[in-house]
């Protein structure tokens, strides 16, 4: 099998990034969120990409945020009427500003799943909150932006089915639950055995790997599971 790669004058490559992406945290807060912006700069200094390949995402609505989560938690969430139990879980303090920023990258990723339809690849810079849950927040994970853009281009008809390769060292948690009794998307997800979360969900498929594994192992499997 051969594979063609357009050259980077060809392809239309579009990352979502938002100056709210980085947003403000209390001093030492152990979340690095200073990141987002680092990445944006990181890639256009070193010539990956032009300030032109970056679009800023426009955010989801209630109803489509309302198709993958359960209307009473959106509530809360949106009201700010977590509880300090839930807020805890979430791992950041909730605010207007927080949940804008939630919204906002769900739209990232939405966004770039259709822009990828069209050209191959698209990426979010923020994104993949894998630990949210439909009725729950964790791990600095409030909405899930995978299971969101999944399932909305599988109810607009652009895709029959949608597979979720998580390559994070957390496992998917969030979304392997969300999606455990659907059948048009599979979720695979490689992660560390013994690392966050303590309890695992289960996907499709998981593959736990030991804690010191090393890249050839790594991208063998990989290699071997794709």
């Amino acid at each position: 099998m051969r594979i063609f790669v357009k050259s980077k004058k060809e392809a239309l490559f579009k990352v979502a990034w938002s100056e709210i992406y980085a947003h403000p945290l209390p001093d030492n807060h152990r979340f690095p969120m200073e990141k987002y912006n680092l990445l944006k700069e990181q890639l256009i200094y070193e010539g990956t990409l032009d300030k032109s390949e970056f679009f800023h995402p426009t955010p989801l609505n209630e109803d489509q945020i309302l198709s993958v989560h359960d209307k009473k938690y959106w509530t809360k969430l949106k009201q700010l009427e977590l509880s300090k139990q839930e807020i805890r879980r979430s791992g950041f303090p909730l605010s207007k500003a927080l949940i804008q920023r939630e919204i906002l990258i769900m739209g990232g990723t939405y966004e770039c799943a259709k822009i990828a339809l069209e050209n191959g690849v698209s990426m979010n810079i923020a994104g993949g909150t894998h630990h949210a849950f439909k009725d729950a927040a964790e791990g600095f994970c409030l909405l899930n932006d995978m299971a969101l853009a999944a399932k909305l281009l599988l109810i607009e008809g652009k895709i029959k089915k949608a597979l979720v390769i998580d390559l994070d060292v957390h496992q998917g948690n969030g979304t392997a639950a969300i999606f455990s009794n659907e059948p048009d998307v599979f979720t695979f997800s490689m992660h560390g055995a013994k690392n966050f979360p303590l309890h695992k969900e289960q996907s499709d498929l998981d593959i736990g790997l030991e804690d010191g594994t090393e890249d050839e192992l790594y991208l063998n499997t990989l290699k071997d599971i794709l």
